[in-house]
């Protein structure tokens, strides 16, 4: 035998029976394993656009109401006389300015108008995932789609040829810029910042109040963050000085506007106006409350991070700011100056929606669960099928249609209401209201008219229009179908509505020809016509 054949060899390899097992991975590295690629990511966000576009386009042919005729009047004429109109509004030209090229492209109809709105709010969806995403956590972004996507406020909106569904997406590319830039010091998103907080001031005015939020969250992270004071008041007077420099052409109008033009027919808001503009926003109490309990959960979780939560919380903290500090500061300017109405509301959606989506995605599985009863709260909650459901002007005029004329005299004790009527009465030139005639039907002017309506009286005003009428013409009086006592305004209307019917009824020149179906119709803001014509051989001081 060889020296060689008793010798060891090398140990063999080990088997499988005896190798050791693996660590098994951590619930952290699966659900890493787990994370959804940007495709994916990019088909959630498309399935929701989708979805929120079916939820919000069941009402795109519905008749216009007093501001969206408001809107479409305004917006109709000549793009240079569009500053002074407004002067006469109240309102900023961004949206106005948008509307009119939009309507010379696509038409002044209910639906081509009310497409721009629906854009704007399909836009809101991923703009949300964005914010979301960009400053928390893909979780979060999801969230805040979510939400964008079946928000009742939105829906509502998307639907309406007005500005709030644009004011939103604005609201919310400025709540993620800011906190891009005051919070996570990320001086790339300064210009979106300034551009989209301009944006809004140029949309609504109630952007003022969400730009003095910012001012206060800003503050809040100058004090939170003692090393980054220097870079943070560098990057504030950057950002806030662009804004006051876009701002300033239009102040002078703001001023002017703020002093002789208003909302008269607004409340003042009460304490427990917060609350109901909170179950505004959410789509009623149940969704107000899911939201709140789950959204708290998460913020206790997101408050036990300590120190590595530090930026995260600091960020919640601004949204909240944003948000809800707006809604105090329009709540106590209100108080003092009639401003208030659940429309306004849109400035701030944006930072809310973060705000909540944050909470909800911190919460995990109970957010998830709320989340699921909030959607179904949306889902279930009834809405209107009718086009006459925002306004019956529309039908009104349809039912008078063969009955009136180019001269025909029409009368609204409602002055705001004569845009809607002029909109659905084209061939209609003469108009009247208890602040005397209009001179162009398709604007409402807003100057003093408080004042005016207040020194408003049947011998100046309606006795003057009919008794410039020949015989044979015909007077149309234009009335609610149900009024407020209050405010002033509401009263006024109320009184002037009742007046104006039985002084037209007694005069002995004027032969009642028809009435509109007063119970007719099923609408928030109702109105009924009552045609009269002018008798021939009477003469007018014959009253």
């Amino acid at each position: 035998m060889a020296v060689d054949t008793l010798r060891p060899g090398p140990p063999p390899p080990p088997t499988d029976e005896f190798e050791p097992a693996a660590p098994p991975a951590s619930r952290t590295q699966r659900l890493r394993e787990l994370r959804p690629n940007r495709w994916v990511v990019a088909a959630a966000v498309l399935a929701l656009t989708l979805g929120s576009l079916w939820l919000r386009s069941r009402q795109l042919n519905f008749y216009y109401w007093i501001d969206e005729a408001i809107s479409v009047g305004i917006s109709s004429h000549p793009l240079g006389q569009l500053p002074g109109l407004l002067r006469q509004d109240g309102s900023p030209p961004l949206y106005y300015l948008l509307l009119h090229f939009w309507m010379q492209a696509f038409g002044r109809g209910e639906v081509a108008t009310h497409w721009l709105s629906l854009i704007f709010a399909l836009i809101a969806v991923p703009t949300a995932y964005w914010g979301g995403a960009s400053l928390f956590s893909r979780r979060t972004g999801a969230f805040a789609a979510t939400l964008a996507a079946g928000l009742p406020f939105l829906t509502s909106y998307a639907q309406e040829t007005r500005m709030y569904s644009l004011l939103v997406l604005l609201s919310l590319v400025v709540a993620a810029s800011f906190v891009h830039v005051f919070v996570y010091h990320r001086r790339r998103y300064l210009p979106a910042f300034a551009l989209s907080l301009a944006a809004a001031l140029y949309t609504h005015n109630w952007a003022l109040f969400l730009g003095l939020a910012a001012f206060l969250a800003f503050l809040f992270c100058l004090w939170a963050e003692p090393l980054e004071r220097g870079r943070l008041w560098r990057e504030g007077a950057i950002g806030f000085g662009a804004v006051a420099v876009m701002y300033l052409p239009w102040l002078p109008t703001l001023l002017y506007q703020a002093k002789h033009t208003g909302a008269p027919w607004a409340l003042s808001p009460v304490i427990w106006s917060l609350s109901q503009a909170f179950y505004f926003l959410t789509g009623g109490r149940g969704a107000a409350v899911a939201l709140l309990l789950a959204g708290g959960v998460g913020f206790v979780v997101l408050r036990a991070g300590g120190v590595r939560e530090r930026q995260t919380q600091i960020a919640a903290v601004a949204l909240a700011i944003l948000g809800l500090g707006t809604l105090l500061i329009a709540w106590a300017y209100a108080k003092h100056t009639p401003a208030w109405s659940g429309r306004y509301f849109g400035v701030l959606v944006g930072p809310l929606t973060l705000l909540f989506a944050l909470g909800l995605a911190r919460a995990r599985g109970l957010g998830i669960a709320a989340l699921i009863l909030v959607c179904c709260f949306w889902v279930l909650d009834p809405r209107p099928t009718s086009r006459v459901s925002k306004s019956n002007v529309a039908d009104v005029a349809h039912v008078m249609d063969h009955d009136i004329g180019p001269t025909t005299l029409v009368l609204s004790t409602q002055p705001e209401q004569v845009p809607a009527l002029a909109y659905y009465m084209p061939d209609v030139t003469h108009f009247g209201t208890p602040l005397g005639r209009v001179p162009d039907p398709r604007v409402m002017d807003w100057r003093n008219a408080l004042a005016r309506f207040e020194h408003s009286s049947i011998a100046a005003v309606l006795a003057p229009m009919v008794d410039s009428l020949t015989a044979g013409r015909r007077v149309m009086l234009v009335i609610p179908t149900s009024y407020q006592k209050t405010p002033e305004w509401m009263h006024l209307i109320r009184h002037d509505s009742h007046t104006w019917y039985h002084w037209l009824r007694r005069d002995p020149r004027l032969r009642l020809l028809m009435v509109s179906a007063k119970g007719e119709y099923h609408t928030n803001l109702g109105v009924e016509a009552i045609l009269f014509s002018v008798r021939r051989g009477v003469h007018s001081g014959s009253r």
